[in-house]
């Protein structure tokens, strides 16, 4: 069939539409973010009709955007791979021409090479939640950065809770795939769970309840638990309260870098992701996993309450040393 032009931002467009029902809104904002590299490159090249794009033009943008970026392999892998989807995608509606998807290229990684260890440490994280404890009690970063440590919940799982999943009395929450009325999460129907609460969470998210969350109504209905002003708190406003949140110098912590805070481009509202020491959603996720098998939590409770298997949560969350992990198992000598 002959190709139909289209041009580079409507084709990312219709595939973000196309992918909304079968995926997590984690995942469109990871493709949207990736593949905007791709736009941008063929706005340089002038670029205006998909149609006209060939094997080698993938193999340019490859090398420019490992240039560009000074990509990691993992992450050069990520993008390629990204793009590859998105190529195959053009083809289903002659956009591209059949097969182009076969050129697309993405580093060979070894073992370990694909594992990332970005996490929020213990005792970062003990600092960051006491200050948020003693300052900005019962605020929204204060909840958010609390959930995602102890309850080790994605933020796209924080963002679809609404206010009837928290259970005070059971002291719990429930995590519910709801993509009809706007939060899908992770895993789906797998990813349905409840997570057990201490008193001391509990106490926060009544606080916050009670002083600041705001009484809003979607347009489904919902009573989102999680809000700002507007209602929902969408997942980029999370994301920037744990970025914002994670900079030493916002809990007055003198900075690791050599950086002064009236020249550091970080300290803007929208930039904290500058920060080299600002930690995303995920990675304080991963600190809580790791912290919670570094204190003796069993495998497969971690698993269930973090909604991830155990060879992911081997291969990708668990940071111990191996070190650490010969202390832990010194306990079962005695069973020996």
């Amino acid at each position: 069939m002959p190709l139909e032009p289209i041009d580079p931002e409507s084709a990312l467009d219709l595939y973000l539409t196309d992918r909304e029902h079968e995926t997590s809104q984690a995942t469109i904002y990871s493709h949207r973010s990736r593949l905007g590299h791709f736009l941008r490159w063929c706005e340089q090249q002038g670029i205006t009709n998909l149609n006209d794009i060939t094997g080698r033009d993938l193999h340019y943008f490859r090398l420019w955007r490992r240039d560009e970026g000074d990509l990691k392999p993992v992450t050069e892998k990520t993008q390629m791979d990204t793009l590859r989807v998105f190529i195959r995608w053009l083809e289903s509606i002659e956009g591209v021409e059949q097969d182009l998807h076969s050129k697309v290229l993405s580093p060979d990684l070894g073992d370990g090479d694909n594992v990332r260890t970005v996490m929020l440490d213990s005792d970062s994280a003990e600092a960051i939640l006491n200050h948020l404890n003693k300052f900005e009690y019962a605020s929204r970063p204060h909840v958010i950065l609390t959930l995602l440590w102890h309850t080790m919940m994605r933020v796209g799982a924080a963002h679809a809770l609404d206010l009837e999943d928290y259970d005070p009395e059971n002291q719990s929450l429930s995590v519910v795939h709801r993509p009809e009325t706007g939060t899908p999460i992770k895993n789906k129907e797998g990813g349905q769970r409840f997570i057990a609460l201490s008193d001391d969470i509990c106490t926060i998210l009544d606080d916050w309840i009670e002083t600041t969350w705001v009484n809003t109504v979607d347009q489904f209905g919902r009573q989102p638990l999680i809000t700002t002003s507007k209602g929902r708190a969408h997942t980029t406003t999370l994301r920037g309260d744990c970025y914002r949140w994670t900079r030493p110098c916002e809990i007055g912590i003198e900075c690791p870098h050599g950086r002064k805070p009236a020249t550091c481009v970080a300290t803007g509202y929208d930039e904290a992701s500058k920060c080299p020491s600002s930690r995303s959603p995920h990675a304080i996720r991963r600190g809580g996993i790791t912290y919670a098998l570094n204190h003796g939590w069993p495998k497969p409770a971690v698993s269930d309450r973090a909604n991830v298997s155990e060879g992911v949560l081997d291969r990708h969350y668990d940071q111990r040393t191996e070190q650490e992990k010969m202390e832990q198992r010194r306990k079962y000598l005695d069973n020996l």
